[in-house]
């Protein structure tokens, strides 16, 4: 068997959302070892993630509730999950999944290969809203038998196997396909018990999954705090056992506490301060490099992420297949960028507006930012807002912003600059026509020096303003075991959490 598990291209973005401290559910978690309670810095917009780019769907239900054909695991490597195995044609454009038998969804249906076609049929279909469309629209689905499915690529794509292993590509039960958004039906290990909106999700063991003691937790409790000092009450009261991706400004008060165990790992993530192109004078590539050239990167993640981050020049980050480092395109230099903004013919002072979604890292790093950009006679007013509002009027709808910082999560999301209409309006001939090229090169020597032609051509055109790759801490009580170290996808695999 040929597998290829090289990373992908996909687009995400981050979800962030500020909701209210929920009612204390320690006793959920305290003297029962068989429930814990997890902290989230964001609660989801709805349960489905074929239907919404939030990566917090995905925090909930991926692996959980809905699983997908492949798994991607903590260090990046993809393994069978729903497919027992699969074969690559050497031209790379037709896989051959053997599925596993005996699988059922939980509303008791069988699972087959009809199911995989018809989740990736409406996934690439007119109608869908699958923030990867794209590839599934390039999948023809072929039904051999009740467990064998082959897909037929229109282009080469060495990274199917691990798309097939994010949110997105997760198999659905037609019966059960319209409503997945508040009640999802999958064929994981746990089913939905509840959701009390602005507060929590709980889910237990699914009793008729294939293999019963693969779940060690028969409950867990998804709690929704956004706010730092109250994520830390939560911890250190016993309210949360465990809190992926909390708020790194809490690290100091957990590191040297016995109790607990601060987790520190690697991330795929992007946090970017996205530069609206549609825009005037933003379309012009001068008055955006000018603005890449008033930041100073280092001041930006010690304010925004406490010193939790590794500047980035581009799209890109360390450890990613064909990284260059390109921080030194757009470097910090203010006198450059009042020169720049001349050239451009920009009067001073220039009045911009910055939107900010809830999490610290974008209202942190927007303070930085204004003061910085305030030197080079740009006058940024800040707009905080909620993650819907975001979602609706920044990522989606009419694109009705300035300025915005976002972590974009996705491991490779570099196709994103080649969508018509993405929310940051890039535009460049150039750049798509190697990014197909990209895609159509299978060879990983020649694919990596592509890669890092995109990454200077990003940089160059200074398309976003690229800040830095995070680190998210994870912080936990000292029993918890099988928390993921290092994050190539926002996922938490609850199979493998316990209390040791």
């Amino acid at each position: 068997m040929k597998r290829r598990t090289l990373l992908t291209q996909s687009a995400t973005v981050a979800a962030w959302a500020a909701v209210p401290l929920a009612v204390s559910q320690s006793a959920l978690a305290q003297g029962k070892k068989n429930a814990i309670v997890l902290g989230m810095a964001l609660e989801p917009p709805g349960l489905d993630p074929t239907a919404g780019a939030a990566a917090a769907i995905a925090e909930i239900v991926q692996y959980n509730v809905l699983e997908t054909l492949t798994k991607i695991n903590s260090d990046g490597k993809v393994t069978p999950l729903l497919a027992e195995s699969w074969e690559v044609s050497p031209d790379l454009k037709t896989y051959t999944f053997k599925l596993r038998k005996g699988v059922k969804f939980q509303n008791g249906e069988p699972f087959t290969a009809q199911n995989v076609k018809f989740s990736f049929d409406r996934a690439g279909g007119e109608k869908s809203t699958n923030k990867d469309k794209r590839t599934f629209a390039n999948l023809g689905v072929q039904v051999i038998d009740d467990y064998t499915v082959v897909l037929l690529n229109k282009e080469i794509d060495p990274d199917l196997p691990f798309i097939l292993g994010q949110a997105t590509a997760v198999i659905v039960d037609p019966k059960s396909a319209d409503t997945n958004a508040t009640k999802p039906v999958g064929t994981g290990p746990y089913k939905l018990e509840s959701w009390a909106k602005g507060s929590s999700v709980v889910l237990t063991k699914w009793e008729g999954f294939r293999n019963p003691g693969q779940a060690k937790l028969n409950k867990v409790t998804f709690r929704f705090i956004s706010d730092p000092a109250a994520q830390a009450a939560a911890l250190l009261s016993g309210d949360v056992d465990a809190f992926p991706r909390a708020a790194t400004r809490i690290v100091p008060q957990f590191k040297n506490n016995p109790q607990f165990q601060v987790i520190l790992g690697g991330s795929r993530a992007k946090t970017i301060l996205a530069i609206n192109s549609k825009k005037k004078p933003l379309d012009d590539p001068r008055v955006r490099r000018a603005i890449l050239s008033a930041i100073d990167r280092k001041a930006v993640i010690d304010g925004a992420a406490d010193g939790f981050g590794t500047p980035i020049g581009s799209h890109y980050v360390p450890g990613a297949e064909g990284f260059v480092d390109t921080t030194g395109v757009n470097p910090y230099n203010v006198e450059k960028a009042k020169q720049l903004l001349a050239e451009a013919g920009v009067k001073t002072p220039l009045e911009l507006t910055m939107t900010l979604p809830p999490p610290p890292y974008s209202r942190q790093g927007g303070e930085v930012i204004v003061s910085q950009l305030a030197k080079i006679g740009i006058t940024v007013k800040t707009q905080n807002v909620e993650w819907a509002q975001w979602l609706s009027n920044t990522y989606g709808g009419p694109n009705n912003y300035d300025l915005t910082i976002i972590s974009h999560v996705e491991p490779f999301d570099l196709g994103n600059y080649a969508k018509p209409g993405y929310y940051w309006g890039y535009q460049s001939k150039a750049f798509n026509d190697l990014f197909d090229k990209i895609k159509a090169t299978g060879n990983a020597k020649d694919r990596a020096k592509l890669l890092g032609d995109a990454q200077k051509l990003l940089a160059a055109d200074a398309a976003n303003g690229f800040l830095f790759q995070p680190q998210f801490p994870t912080i936990a009580k000292k029993e918890v075991k099988g928390l993921w170290k290092d994050m190539p996808i926002f996922c938490n695999d609850l199979s493998l959490l316990s209390w040791g």
